[in-house]
């Protein structure tokens, strides 16, 4: 069987089996189950799109050929007789070993599922790209969350989390269960598609926030060797405090892609004449129709990827680039992006001898004049001094001038956000 022989080599090349049975008890009567034996069943009940449980890993063993049992020891012969593991051994087995691993816990757990996931990636696709993303979801355990007549409850590592949903018609709920986390691969920018093979998996229970989890996985992969250039991420994890996960894999020798939260994605004002945008700085002469980018719904068509990307292309041009290291305060200087030559200037002399395959700049902003928001504010902030100067007189109406003059001096109100996976 192909399957057997591939699922036989990962085992094999994971070298797992044999740091199990050191730490397994020895003594008393032979085990008829290898450890290597057990570890196969449950990759074959997991291939065969079974459910992950023991009993049904125990079925893909006594499902398999005679000639398969007896190298795998699902058949014994004794008192010339053949004997056939039961479950009972099979679960015996499986406790031992979970016994085992839980003496050296989370080290040695943490060791296991890493080799068999690194040795389950064919050869030819290891060094294929060093891009991986990021992702969680939520696991509903099928352990009650209390427990029957005041007994303990079954499993004691779940907790309650909040799963939501952005579905019309499906309302966010609470669910007793865990949280898992895959690190998958993804192809390179430009490169040749890859298939999508998971690196790492990380299960913790949702008292604990999945970006945090997921950075110890990241340095992990570091420290053995495995190189790492883009880390993707989606609004889920752009959304936490930079100390829970934005700056310790920044930190890594990795470069950090997240997907902005809907509520800082688009025009956010300017800084100095420059329109901040998607968390960046661009040339108030950039096309505002570029500003508008959304990602696009799932289910889109290739051609309306690649009309993204050709106009996400296009914004990037006018994007202001970095021309200096950080300082001590951690600031960097930046340029104009006539100066980087991505687009061409009247400003910037210079800049009109690049070919006409680059943006041009037909009406640029003039020199050392204020930005339109300049003037907005000059004339919210004399129409609150007239208001505070005839506050003893005559009170002057709220109008919607005033309302934006008092908005724009006490500063933009936080916006109230959900933090996806808290419980």
């Amino acid at each position: 069987m192909k399957l057997l022989s591939r699922l036989e080599a990962i085992v094999d090349d994971s070298k797992v089996a044999p740091l199990i049975e050191e730490v397994m008890p020895k003594g008393g009567r032979p085990r008829q189950l290898p450890v290597r034996t057990v570890l196969v069943g449950i990759l074959l009940a997991l291939t065969d799109e079974r459910p992950a449980h023991l009993s049904r890993a125990h079925s893909a063993l006594v499902a398999l050929s005679r000639q398969d049992q007896l190298r795998l020891s699902v058949l014994a012969v004794r008192h010339n007789r053949y004997h056939r593991a039961t479950y009972r051994q099979m679960e015996r087995t499986f406790s031992v070993m979970i016994e085992a691993i839980g003496e050296r816990w989370p080290e040695m757990t943490e060791r296991v599922c890493d080799a068999i996931l690194e040795a389950s990636i064919p050869e030819r696709y290891k060094l294929a790209s060093c891009s991986v993303a990021v992702d969680w979801t939520d696991y509903e355990c099928f352990s009650r969350p209390k427990g029957r007549n005041g007994r303990p409850v079954a499993d004691k590592d779940a907790s309650f989390g909040r799963r939501h949903s952005e579905a019309p018609g499906v309302e966010s709920e609470i669910f007793f269960g865990y949280y898992g986390q895959v690190v998958t691969m993804v192809r390179e920018d430009g490169a040749q598609v890859i298939p999508e093979l998971v690196r790492r998996i990380e299960l913790t229970t949702c008292a604990v926030d999945p970006p945090g989890a997921i950075v110890a996985v990241l340095a992990r992969m570091v420290a053995e060797g495995i190189a790492l250039s883009d880390v993707l991420a989606d609004c889920g994890y752009s959304m936490r405090v930079p100390e829970k996960f934005a700056l310790p894999v920044r930190a890594l020798p990795t470069f950090l892609v997240m997907d902005l939260h809907p509520a800082d994605r688009g025009e956010k004002g300017t800084h100095a004449g420059a329109v901040i945008c998607n968390g960046a700085l661009y040339c108030p002469a950039t096309p505002p129709s570029l500003f508008k980018l959304a990602p696009l719904p799932r289910g889109a068509s290739q051609a309306d990827l690649e009309a993204l990307d050709a106009s996400s292309g296009e914004l990037s041009r006018y994007k202001l680039g970095v021309n200096s290291s950080e300082d001590a305060d951690g600031y960097v200087r930046l340029s104009c992006p006539a100066v980087l030559g991505k687009v061409r200037c009247a400003l910037r002399p210079l800049s009109l001898s690049f070919s006409f395959e680059h943006p041009s700049i037909p009406e640029p902003p003039k020199a050392n004049s204020p930005p339109a928001v300049a003037s907005e504010r000059s004339r919210y902030r004399h129409l609150l001094a007239r208001r505070h100067a005839s506050a003893m007189t005559t009170p002057l109406p709220r109008t919607a001038a005033l309302m934006a003059a008092e908005r724009l001096r006490n500063g933009p109100s936080p916006q109230a956000r959900t933090r996806p996976g808290s419980p």
